[in-house]
């Protein structure tokens, strides 16, 4: 009786720690949800394994614990390490770590209970050994070419469809024959079905190039659950055997998905049938050395700034270049960039961008790029023929026009980013060379495309230059008033070479560029030259009572120099130079005017009233209050658009050239 009280509670705690995986696999189908639907699975799993213990009467077996502690610390450490760069070829690895587990165990079983099994057991135990072993030796070599340990073009050897269908075949006359008859020296059939599975795992694995590792990596985690699946037949285990399936069904439907999405059959995939013709291998290899010497597009002559001058639209089309160039941090500041100027920006995401599904969309929001602004394939692509300039960084296959014109092309059929539509397309691609597929983009021929080769990290830094030049573009839309002239630094050098009084007004946009120590270099410039220095600390000016000053004395800025508001008011009218840095709300004006808005009477700094005005600050935008700021229009006013630590850095070498 207390036996099926057992078996049955087990049953229903597996179904409840079952479904709470389920519940987490679909909160991770949102990068706002995805951690919470992480922790419940870890969690989950956890319990699993607490339960599975205590089921089977060995949860006090201290080997066990060592075990899981060993495991627990390894995971952490990798978990820490990894760059998200690298996180492809690690989930590769737990996957064929994973299949590995379940060959252990199914060869564990064979060896102590083969002659015990009825057919189902030797089958499902010859069933797991085999899928396992294909899991383990096609992940770690998966992991090696997304590490560059490996080739990332195909592998092929001499008949190598004919050795690896033959291995298959093998493996499975193993399978069938293990199960059917009582053989004896069943330990040698065994480790011959392991072998040759790990053989066929190998041949699948290599001959699959970098284009195609993303539907690969989705197969093998499909092969891992079912492995675990099958193990959980063979031990009779209710438990594994759901949580098993349910990898195994997602990643199925996870490798539909990709397969769709570079228009690929799965059956393709598995035999490497367009990569067996010889013919195609040759085109492959030429396509791959061709390089872009001349063409139409060296004779367009156009100008980034010129072109994103005018736009209204952008959307930027991130690719694995940008992943491996390690380039999220400055196409986030693009993005900041052309937001602060009023611009609307989107994010197209194809499905294959980076080398597992959902890559692109984690390495973007590791550099808290907001999740409303991605976008996927199906749904940007309508937008682009209404885009006034599409910047691509880093993608080449997924942007590919011959993907709809080159039949008999790996890509051909495939969907990509219609970018080829948009007024402008700038492409800040290493260089010119095919993608993964070996085809030549055509988009780099077309008329409104500018070329801007090099390593994303310095293409996206010169766009950023451009864009933040003293010439250059409107700081917001509307703001054609406060344009910076060709000669704003040289103005702005001159302000301060004839200035005898200066007040320098920190505000909270300095603490966030962590700009203190430049506004220190930058008082320490001024009081050598002789001049009367002073910094103006509203109440309010950081988050907290005291804050800026706290700030200021941290780069030993004297007390004796920071003077509050009530006390350095009346001195702005005597002050040659007030110098805002980072501050917004409380130099605004339009607190003694704006009836009804927020600030509407609230005491401000009257920096307004000095001969001259500097703004080092990161863009026009309202602060906190969302009233705009009316000092930004007046004629004694000089922007310094930037981040605040570049900006008076700028600032400080201006003054030491005059």
């Amino acid at each position: 009786m207390w036996g099926v009280l057992m078996i049955g509670t087990y049953e229903i705690v597996s179904i409840v720690l079952s479904i709470l995986v389920l519940i987490g696999i679909k909160l991770m189908s949102s990068p706002k949800t995805a951690v919470q639907g992480n922790r419940i699975g870890a969690l989950a799993m956890l319990a699993a394994i607490v339960v599975v213990l205590t089921y089977n009467g060995i949860i006090d077996v201290p080997l066990l614990w060592m075990a899981v502690a060993v495991g627990g610390v390894l995971g952490y450490i990798m978990a820490k390490r990894v760059k998200m760069i690298q996180m492809p070829q690690m989930v590769a690895l737990l996957n064929g770590l994973g299949g590995g587990a379940s060959a252990l165990v199914a060869l564990v079983e064979i060896f102590e209970r083969y002659q015990e099994m009825i057919f189902f057991g030797r089958l499902t135990s010859q069933l797991a050994l085999a899928v396992g072993a294909v899991t383990l030796s096609g992940s770690l070599i998966a992991a090696g070419k997304l590490d560059r340990r490996i080739s990332q073009r195909p592998v092929l050897l001499t008949n190598h469809s004919l050795i690896s269908n033959m291995a298959l075949l093998i493996v499975a006359l193993l399978v069938i024959a293990a199960s059917v008859t009582n053989i004896s020296g069943i330990a040698f059939i065994s480790i011959l079905t392991a072998v040759l599975a790990l053989l066929y795992g190998i041949l699948f694995a290599i001959r699959v190039g970098g284009a195609d590792m993303p539907i690969t990596i989705s197969l093998l985690n499909s092969f891992s659950g079912l492995a675990g699946a099958i193990c959980g037949f063979t031990i009779g285990d209710p438990l594994l055997v759901a949580v098993g399936a349910i990898v195994g069904a997602s990643g199925l439907i996870l490798t539909q998905i990709m397969c769709n999405a570079m228009n690929r059959s799965l059956i393709d995939i598995l035999s490497g049938s367009y990569l067996n013709m010889k013919s195609d291998k040759k085109k492959t290899d030429a396509e791959e050395k061709a390089v872009y010497v001349e063409g139409p597009f060296q004779a367009v002559e156009k100008s980034p700034r010129e072109i994103l001058k005018d736009a209204k639209k952008v959307v930027i089309v991130p690719g694995y270049g940008m992943a491996i160039a390690q380039a999220q941090s400055q196409v986030k500041s693009l993005y900041d960039t052309l937001e602060s100027q009023g611009k609307e920006v989107k994010f197209a995401i194809h499905p294959v961008a980076g080398r597992m599904p959902g890559h692109m969309n984690v390495l973007l929001a590791e550099v808290d790029v907001p999740y409303d602004k991605l976008w996927e394939m199906d749904a940007i692509n309508p937008e682009f023929a209404q885009t006034d300039v599409a910047i691509v960084v880093g993608a080449c296959d997924v942007v590919n026009p011959a993907a709809n014109t080159a039949e008999g092309t790996p890509i051909y059929g495939m969907p990509v980013l219609n970018v080829a539509e948009a007024k402008n397309v700038m492409v800040c691609n290493l260089d010119t060379k095919p993608g993964y597929s070996g085809v030549e983009n055509s988009l780099y021929e077309m008329p409104n495309v500018h070329l801007m080769l090099g390593s994303a990290v310095d293409t996206l830094e010169e766009l950023l230059a451009k864009l933040k030049s003293k010439d250059g573009l409107k700081a917001a839309e509307g703001e054609s008033a406060i344009q910076k002239s060709a000669s704003e630094e040289e103005t702005v050098g001159k302000i301060l070479k004839d200035a005898k009084k200066v007040v320098i007004v920190p505000g909270y946009g300095m603490a966030i560029a962590q700009a203190q120590s430049q506004v220190k270099s930058l008082y320490d410039t001024l009081e050598s030259q002789g001049k009367e220095v002073k910094f103006a600390i509203h109440p309010v000016a950081g988050r907290m009572p005291g804050h800026m000053n706290v700030l200021l004395a941290e780069v030993d800025v004297p007390y004796d120099k920071l003077w509050e508001m009530d006390a350095i008011n009346p001195e702005f009218a005597q002050t040659d130079a007030a110098i805002v840095v980072g501050a917004c709300d409380v130099v605004n004006p339009a607190a003694n005017t704006a009836e009804g808005t927020p600030i509407y009477g609230m005491p401000v700094l009257n920096v307004a009233e000095a001969k001259n005005v500097i703004v080092c600050n990161l863009d026009t935008k309202p602060g906190y209050s969302g009233v705009d700021n009316s000092l930004y229009e007046m004629p004694n006013v000089h922007l310094m658009l930037g981040n605040a630590a570049e900006t008076v850095k700028q600032l400080v070498e201006s003054i030491k050239l005059m």
